[in-house]
């Protein structure tokens, strides 16, 4: 199983394992399969920036994300990406415009490589942990239906996570709750930068759509979302008390624990209840 891009490295991995049955006090083998996790080396105009581990398919669109969401160089100044292939792993080179060229050279670097749990491994200087949030625009509105209607999307949408049961998954939805794009990966950061990407490269308005995330909500998560523009994240998983801050910062909604029995709206909850079934509400 290859990623979208065409050929490279296989993505799941076909591994030997046992299984322990309790009530019939035996064990007996079985075969499972289980994500890749690779070396990714991102360099812009050939110059090493930052080395992730993740999942080797659409590797072009976690460049892409991983720019963005790392305010390194806009959109339109990602001229081309190339991808090699070299004994360690995987290696994108990102090329970009003179503008975009001279803007990474104040940008925070990375100092080791960021592994898949982490979205700021490496990351040398503490200032450039907590960046400033963008104010994201209020006129994105969402019914609940809306957000049951992605979550029930999304299940389909995962082939890596229903062969694997161990990776996560970003979705890219309508106001109407259709999901447009899916992206998965061994890391949520990963996965959401590579949605981010997609997203970017298919010229999607980030104004007129929410993400759904399989993960927990972590400020970085919130953070990769509100700068790519987009004013709403879902996550399967609880908020962290920062994410919850940021997302009220950047004037972003945040709703977590959604489930197919509902969810918890924690912050912006006029883009979803509206004012009059917030009033009800309470």
């Amino acid at each position: 199983m290859n990623g979208r891009e065409g050929a490279g490295p296989p993505t799941v991995r076909p591994l030997v394992a046992w299984r322990w049955q309790a009530d019939a006090q035996r064990a007996e083998p079985l075969e499972r399969l289980a994500p890749e996790e690779t070396v990714i080396g991102l360099s812009y105009d050939s110059e090493p920036y930052a080395v992730l581990m993740a999942t080797p398919a659409d590797v072009i669109d976690l460049a892409v994300g991983f720019t963005l969401t790392e305010r390194i160089a806009a959109p339109n100044e990602v001229l081309e990406v190339r991808v090699s292939e070299q004994e360690e792993g995987l290696v994108a080179d990102i090329l970009l415009s003179k503008v975009g060229a001279a803007r990474i050279r104040d940008r925070r670097r990375r100092s080791l490589e960021g592994r898949s749990s982490c979205g700021l491994c490496g990351v040398q200087n503490p200032q450039d942990v907590l960046r400033a949030m963008p104010r994201l625009p209020p006129g994105l509105i969402v019914t609940p239906e809306a957000i049951q209607a992605a979550l029930a999307a999304l299940d389909n949408e995962q082939p890596l996570g229903l062969l694997t049961r161990a990776t996560h998954a970003a979705a890219w939805a309508s106001a109407q709750g259709e999901v447009l794009l899916t992206r998965e990966d061994v890391g949520r950061h990963n996965a959401l930068d590579k949605l981010i990407g997609a997203a970017a490269r298919a010229g999607l308005d980030p104004a007129s759509a929410f993400i759904v995330v399989t993960s927990r909500c972590s400020y970085e998560m919130v953070e990769k979302a509100a700068l790519a523009g987009v004013a709403m994240i879902v996550a399967i998983s609880a908020p962290t008390a920062l994410a919850v801050c940021k997302a009220e910062a950047a004037d972003m909604t945040l709703v977590a624990l959604a489930r197919s029995d509902g969810n918890i709206v924690f912050a912006g909850q006029s883009r979803i209840l509206g004012p009059g079934r917030a009033g009800a509400a309470a």
